[in-house]
């Protein structure tokens, strides 16, 4: 699959492009540019794509997308409903890797900055918490016009840098590189599991919406992402057991069956495989986070 190439074009009287998105539907197709790319959520939830990561995000999240490293954000479907409560909202600034020149960046005093765009290849993600300075210097940004802009700019991402707990979305071995015949076969794919995770997803049928037999889909897939389209299908299961758990609506029960799984077992199983604990260790770990 050849992801989308967008197009993003600055502003003018600007070297780099600053814009607040507050519709669900704005590039939420496999794309790529390449222009970093940074994002923060100020409010709305929902499924990212990053190179082979998949992963939950909402209001508070920061990523950081490096040049050319594919991505998309699915955003839940109740954002789509006309509901004013249910709104989204982000700030997104693209920047060109060359926007400060090659020799600027590999000066002493400036070489944070040039490390952390190198790391952002596999996508960086801060939480609101380990970020409060990012987000002030994102809003500074969006405010600020001529020099002050482009300093805030680099403050921002250097700033990254002296940030220990942060995340890295794609694995390394994440392959960039796709056939022109393959276009839009990755969005196709991943927009069907999401709206089918709760129910069965046979192999020759979703091997058929791509437009392959299930042996090529199943090889096509592994070299794609680096995963079993499997193992993808129940990091998406267990993404959304995660929102479910931090909603607090439903029992862990309801929980289990509300996202495609058949039995307890199963359940727990793949739970504790993809985030390393039990959906009732998951559930006291928040808990306990919200008292604190």
């Amino acid at each position: 699959m050849k992801p989308h190439l967008l197009n993003v074009v600055p502003e003018p009287n600007h070297s780099f492009c600053v814009r607040q998105d507050s519709v669900p539907y704005i590039n939420n197709h496999w794309h790529y540019h390449p222009e970093v790319e940074l994002i923060y959520f100020h409010n709305g939830a929902g499924t990212q794509f990053v190179g082979d990561n998949i992963s939950r995000f909402g209001a508070g999240d920061i990523v950081l997308i490096g040049s050319n490293l594919p991505h998309y954000w699915k955003y839940d479907d109740q954002y789509f409903k006309k509901r004013k409560e249910k709104i989204v909202y982000s700030t997104v600034i693209h920047f060109s890797e060359k926007v400060w020149g090659e020799q600027f960046l590999s000066l002493p005093e400036t070489k944070i900055i040039g490390l952390v765009l190198e790391k952002a290849k596999r996508g960086i993600n801060v939480s609101k918490n380990n970020g409060k300075i990012i987000i002030e210097l994102i809003e500074k940004i969006r405010l600020s016009e001529g020099l002050e802009r482009m300093i805030a700019l680099m403050e921002c991402i250097a700033y990254f840098g002296n940030i220990s707990k942060m995340k890295f979305l794609s694995s390394l071995g994440f392959q960039k590189e796709y056939s022109v015949a393959e276009s839009e076969r990755m969005t196709t794919i991943y927009d069907f599991t999401l709206s089918n995770f709760k129910n069965k997803i046979y192999l020759d049928q979703i091997a058929k919406k791509a437009g392959m037999v299930t042996n090529s889909f199943c090889r096509y897939f592994k070299s794609r992402t680096g995963k079993t389209y499997s193992r993808f299908l129940t990091e998406i299961r267990v993404g959304q057991a995660c929102k479910h758990i931090l909603e607090n609506k439903l029992c862990i029960k309801q929980i289990c069956f509300e996202c495609g799984f058949n039995n307890f077992t199963s359940f727990y199983k793949s739970f504790k495989a993809i985030t390393g604990i039990t959906p009732n260790a998951y559930q006291m770990e928040f808990a306990k986070g919200k008292n604190n």
